[in-house]
């Protein structure tokens, strides 16, 4: 997926959300043990380019950073500063960060961060009430443009009412668990989740309902992800309050333009019935979908 940028692979359970974790989940199907951190391959991502030396990133794109491990992972201290180093190099693109630790942040901020880079957007998860509780008040005190939160794997009821209130909180996003031994997701959390968000002007997304759905007193088995999207989709949750504005520039600091920038493009079907829409880069226009790889 051109949205994604994984600068290192593996990580540590810290909390319930972790107990299925589908990285240690698919890594596993590999042979692979997903408690093994590494440095990856393709750690400088964002600033490689094409045969024609323009960046395979566009202007305007969205990167959703270490989505098989965590930005603030402690094992990944030896990194974290050229991976900052990159992100610096590119204030054209928006980089989604999201971490389970908090706590971690604010010793791990570059020199140059001031109250915050404009082009990097922050989120903590908080899979159930006690991680909310614990996390957010850190997410509204860290010096951070722009926040939100990520509450998936949705295993539990989470009132973000009283944290929607600083106004402080651009977007929340949320889905249920996959894969072995996924709990289930209830809708009532996401309606009633979404009627907070809605009552404080805040964007909600619902991207996939997770394997096991209950609603109305049943309960429904999802096992495809494709069908979860759909399904999420169809449920008409997604609620847009505004627009994300994120000032991207050029090195010199110069505001570029919206006709400058990457227009995502949502061409196939899958695209058009996903919960995930309004929140990724599009489609990449590989043709997968075409050929059955989809």
């Amino acid at each position: 997926m051109h949205d994604i940028w994984n600068p290192w692979h593996g990580c540590r359970k810290v909390s319930e959300g972790c107990q299925n974790c589908y990285m240690f989940f698919l890594d596993a199907q590999r042979d692979q043990d997903g408690s093994n951190i590494y440095k990856t391959n393709n750690f400088d991502y964002p600033l490689q380019k094409d045969r024609h030396g323009a960046y395979k990133v566009k202007s305007g794109e969205r990167l959703r950073v270490c989505l098989t491990s965590d930005f603030f992972l402690e094992e990944a201290d030896p990194w974290r500063d050229d991976a900052w180093r990159i992100i610096a190099q590119r204030p054209d693109v928006v980089f989604f960060l999201l971490t389970k630790r908090p706590e971690r942040v604010a010793a791990h901020l570059p020199r140059t961060w001031g109250n915050g880079w404009e082009h990097v957007f922050f989120s903590v998860t908080a899979e159930n009430q006690r991680r909310a509780d614990q996390r957010v008040p850190i997410l509204l005190d860290l010096p951070f443009r722009h926040k939100g939160v990520m509450v998936a794997p949705f295993i539990g009821p989470v009132s973000l009412a009283k944290y929607l209130e600083s106004g402080k909180i651009e977007q929340v996003i949320s889905g249920g668990e996959n894969y072995d031994g996924a709990r289930p997701c209830h809708f009532e959390w996401v309606q009633r989740l979404r009627a907070e968000c809605v009552q404080h002007g805040v964007n909600f997304g619902w991207f996939e309902t997770g394997t096991v759905l209950v609603k109305d007193g049943r309960t429904y088995r999802l096992p495809g992800k494709l069908a979860q999207s759909q399904q999420a989709w169809k449920s008409g949750m997604n609620y847009i309050a505004k627009p994300l504005k994120i000032r991207l520039t050029n090195l010199l600091g110069m505001e570029l333009s919206e006709e400058s920038l990457y227009t995502p493009q949502y061409s196939h079907q899958n695209c058009r019935e996903c919960g995930g829409r309004e929140f990724c880069n599009g489609c990449a226009q590989c043709g997968l979908c075409e050929r059955g790889n989809h």
